[in-house]
């Protein structure tokens, strides 16, 4: 669905880049996160890839279209949801979504359908001026639905939001992501990307540090480490073992054999601690 080659963009189109040859491919029907701290150049490569930006140098297709020769066509397969809200604030919930389907030339979701979905029905005559930064959010993200995409751009889609409305959020995503919706997923966040995405790549200071499945990562990263909390002599220890080791391996049965087993967890490195140990910073 997305395809990248050679990009580069300089803002002052001279030779300070702002991203810096990066190459990559977005499967059809993935969620492909895009992660990395702000000013890393994440919004710029999403830009270019919406047609908001120009581009200068590579070769970029989206949705099978060359963004060189944009055409409506492809603006009818694909979604965006910005994570700075820019709805129209005179206008009512309802007028806002009516106002935005009449622009694609296909068949639309009715308003009322998407604003209850987000959470938004009882809203939908409200001006959206009167929203709360959050509710412009949900908004925006309904908005982003309403010509059924086949490519859905998300950009930090859960910022601002309380967890319950957040996680309603992720549920709609892997909902369209089941539903054959390929997702490209821009967030420093990398707690959202763990749980959504099928691959992530990482970029810093304009270029792509690495590709690859958020499983892969935690098993080539993560220290093989279980830690145990069991009971003795009326006592809770709490010991970590390696899975490696022989002697912990040993150590670990003998645990299990002789001791009530309070509880047991993997050690895995998250996304975050593994984004740090490859790129040498961190996400702010």
């Amino acid at each position: 669905m997305i395809s990248v080659k050679n990009l580069s963009h300089s803002y002052n189109k001279d030779e300070t880049y702002q991203v810096k040859n990066i190459s990559f491919e977005v499967k059809k029907g993935e969620i492909f996160g895009f992660l990395g701290p702000s000013g890393a150049g994440k919004s710029t490569v999403q830009n270019i890839l919406t047609g908001l930006l120009q581009l200068q140098q590579g070769e970029v297709k989206v949705a099978d279209y060359d963004v060189k020769h944009t055409s409506k066509n492809m603006f009818n397969k694909i979604g965006m949801s910005f994570e700075q809200s820019n709805v129209y604030s005179k206008l009512t919930a309802k007028e806002n979504l009516d106002f935005y389907g009449k622009l694609f030339d296909v068949a639309t979701v009715e308003s009322m359908e998407l604003l209850k979905r987000v959470g938004l029905d009882g809203k939908e005559n409200i001006k959206a001026g009167e929203f709360s930064k959050g509710m412009k959010h949900r908004l925006t993200f309904a908005r982003s639905m309403i010509n059924n995409p086949e490519l859905w751009f998300l950009d930090e889609p859960t910022t601002g939001l309380d967890p319950s409305i957040a996680a309603d959020i992720k549920n709609i995503i892997r909902e369209k992501n089941n539903e054959g919706v390929t997702i490209f997923l821009t967030t420093h966040n990398m707690f959202i990307a763990d749980e959504l995405c099928d691959r992530v790549a990482f970029i810093v200071d304009g270029e792509i540090k690495l590709i690859d499945s958020p499983e892969n990562l935690k098993l080539q990263y993560g220290e093989k480490l279980v830690e145990v909390e069991y009971m003795e002599n009326n006592e809770v220890k709490k010991k970590t073992f390696s899975t490696v080791l022989p002697e912990d391996k040993k150590a670990l049965e003998i645990v299990i054999r002789d001791h009530d087993i309070l509880t047991m967890h993997t050690k895995e490195a998250t996304l975050e601690e593994i984004f740090i140990k490859v790129t040498g910073r961190g996400l702010v």
